[in-house]
């Protein structure tokens, strides 16, 4: 049996800027997307803290280290300039691997640099 499991977060991300005429997506400054082991075009549940929004799109790559966030599409309706917000990536497992895996974890600052990274727990 497969089961979907948490794979990595990005914690407490502040959103950057929103572009409603963009196609849609979120952009992720490509440091964090590393850290984070998130990959380009990947589905992302993305959870807002303001208002208790949830929504999952795919990752767009940013300019590594600068701390962008961008909330793209229709989805832009859903966030603003400062929100902060949690970005979770999952995977498929089965109930074998499940017992070794432990989620990566990346918590951010105000600026989105990486202040702790961590496997399993905050």
């Amino acid at each position: 049996m497969m089961l979907e499991v948490l794979k990595s977060k990005i914690h407490n991300a502040r959103v950057t800027g929103t572009n409603l005429e963009y196609i849609g997506s979120i952009t992720i400054d490509k440091a964090l997307m590393k850290a984070a082991n998130f990959n380009k075009y990947e589905k992302v549940l993305v959870s807002n803290l303001r208002n208790g929004e949830r929504f999952s799109t795919y990752v767009m790559e940013g300019k590594e280290n600068s701390g962008i966030i961008e909330i793209n599409g229709a989805a832009a309706r859903l966030a603003r300039k400062g929100d902060r917000i949690i970005v979770m990536g999952f995977a498929l497992l089965n109930e074998k691997e499940i017992k070794k895996h432990s989620p990566k974890i990346v918590r951010v600052d105000k600026k989105n640099k990486i202040v702790k990274f961590s496997l399993g727990h905050i």
